[in-house]
């Protein structure tokens, strides 16, 4: 019996050093807030609908895609809690692969999956994200308030158009 409850404990002990300690919620899946917490290191609690809002002042935000900042989905009819997820590629200017949890499946953990910007000024506010179950793009659009930076700063310049660097002398 000794050995019995020895071993349901290394097992226990075990799962829990596998998962990271991430934490859970209410109903014991996983969450996109801790999720998106622990992998960008980005430490901001609450709702993801409230990630944009209480990121001003302590993280820098903004429509460039950059690795390791989380892209913050605005609250929405099919999304009212929001959702908030990791970038860990950057494909284009339009399209990104985003490491998330919650989406395709409840409390499913996903990485490096496809999230293309849909909307007409290309600032990142209206996003395509794949979704599983469709084995491609969802064909919802998802609202989005933008992009923020794991640092104080963003480290994506912004872009430099052709006038701009044709007038430019070297020197």
């Amino acid at each position: 019996m000794i050995r019995i409850r020895g071993a349901l404990c290394a097992l226990v002990l075990a799962c829990s050093l596998m998962t990271g300690g991430t934490a859970q919620a209410k109903g014991g899946y996983l969450q996109c807030v801790p999720f998106a917490r622990q992998v960008s290191g980005i430490q901001l609690f609450g709702r993801a609908a409230g990630w944009w809002s209480a990121a001003v002042g302590r993280y820098a935000r903004g429509n460039l895609p950059q690795v390791g900042a989380v892209l913050s989905f605005a609250s929405s009819r099919s999304m009212p809690a929001g959702h908030v997820a990791m970038v860990s590629k950057i494909v284009s200017g339009r399209e990104v692969l985003l490491t998330h949890a919650n989406w395709s499946r409840r409390g499913g953990i996903e990485h490096d999956v496809r999230a293309v910007d849909v909307s007409p000024a290309g600032d990142w506010s209206m996003v395509k994200v794949w979704f599983a179950p469709l084995g491609d793009l969802g064909q919802r659009v998802n609202p989005a308030n933008g992009f923020i930076y794991a640092g104080n700063t963003p480290a994506v310049q912004q872009p430099v158009t052709f006038a701009e660097a044709s007038s430019r002398t070297p020197g």
